[in-house]
C-alpha cells in the first residue's frame, strides 16, 4: 500500500496520530530532563489542503474538517497545534509530525527529522525554517539504528513510512528488534495504515514474539465492517508508553472515535498490550 504523506493530509489517521503524538509528548514532558525527538519518515512538514495531491483525496474532509466541527476539548490541543500554522478559519493548511513536534519542543529538546526523498526533504528543510529542527536525507532505517542510544536519557522514535515497499513491515520488524537491543528504555512509535485485516494481524504476531515487554497497539477501525479494497483505519504500536499517556487514553481515544465516526458508522478505537 502506497500511503504517500502529502496524498492522504489531514485524513482521520492523522487526526488520531497527532493526537497522541501530542498526548505522548506532553505526558513525557512532566519530567523536566532534556527529550530526543526522531522522525524518520518525516515528511514534507506542511501540506496544502487544497493542493492537486491532497485535494484528488479530499481525505481532510473526514478527518481534522471533522475534528474542528467537533466540540470535545479533548481535542483542543489538537485543534490549536493546526491553527498555529494557519490564519483563521478553517484549515488550509496542515502540519506533519515534525511541526507538531516543532511546536511541543521546550529549550532543553532535541529534534531531528530524516527524510529520504530528495523533493520531500527539500521541502521538509523549508518547512522547518526558524526552529531548531536538524534534518538529514538518509535510509530511514539506518538512520533510525544510527540515531540510537539518544544524546539526551530520554527520546522518542516517530516510525510512519508510507508503506510503498511490500518489504516495510519487515523492515520495521527487524530495525525495532535491534534498536530495542541498544535502547531497550526508549519509547518508539510506529504508525500503519489498516486495509487488509489478515495481514496486520499477522504483522502483530510477529512484532508480539520480539519479546519487548511494554508495547502498547492502538487501533482506529473507521467502520462496523472492513471495507474492501479501501482504507479502513490506521494504528499505533507505542514501545515503553509512560504511565501518564496511557491513564489518560481511555477518554481521548472516546472522543476520536466520536469526532470521526464516517456516516452510518460507530466505528471502533481500541488499546491493547501484546503479549
Amino acid at each position: 500500500m502506497n500511503y504517500r504523506h502529502s496524498f492522504h493530509a489531514g485524513n482521520s489517521a492523522d487526526v488520531v496520530k497527532h493526537s497522541l503524538l501530542i498526548a505522548l509528548v506532553r505526558a513525557l514532558q512532566i519530567k523536566d530532563s532534556a527529550l530526543t525527538l526522531i522522525d524518520t519518515h518525516a515528511g514534507c512538514g506542511l501540506y496544502d489542503l487544497h493542493g492537486e495531491e491532497a485535494g484528488r483525496t479530499g481525505e481532510a474532509a473526514q478527518g481534522v474538517v471533522r475534528a474542528f466541527a467537533d466540540v470535545n476539548p479533548l481535542l483542543d490541543d489538537y485543534r490549536a497545534a493546526v491553527r498555529a500554522v494557519n490564519v483563521g478559519g478553517e484549515p488550509q493548511l496542515y502540519p506533519g509530525s515534525p511541526r507538531f513536534l516543532a511546536q511541543l519542543m521546550r529549550p532543553q529538546d532535541l529534534l531531528i527529522l530524516n527524510e529520504k526523498h530528495p523533493e520531500d526533504a527539500y521541502a521538509l528543510r523549508g518547512a522547518m525554517r526558524g526552529t531548531a529542527a536538524a534534518v538529514h536525507e538518509r535510509d530511514a532505517y539506518e538512520f533510525w539504528l544510527a540515531m540510537l542510544p539518544t544524546r539526551t536519557p530520554r527520546g522518542v522514535v516517530v516510525v510512519d513510512p508510507p508503506y510503498e515497499q511490500t518489504d516495510e513491515r519487515a523492515r520495521i520488524t527487524t530495525t525495532l528488534a535491534a534498536a530495542h537491543r541498544k535502547w531497550s528504555h526508549g519509547v518508539t512509535v510506529i504508525w500503519y495504515p489498516l486495509k487488509d485485516r489478515h495481514t496486520h494481524v499477522r504483522w502483530k504476531e510477529q512484532l508480539g514474539r520480539l519479546g519487548i515487554p511494554k508495547m502498547l497497539n492502538v487501533e482506529h477501525w473507521l467502520y462496523d465492517a472492513d471495507q474492501p479494497g479501501i482504507y479502513n483505519g490506521a494504528g499505533l504500536f507505542f514501545v515503553n508508553p509512560p504511565y501518564a499517556f496511557t491513564q489518560g487514553l481511555p477518554p481521548l481515544l472516546e472522543a476520536l472515535r466520536a469526532a470521526l465516526a464516517p456516516e452510518g458508522h460507530r466505528g471502533v478505537i481500541s488499546a491493547e498490550w501484546l503479549g
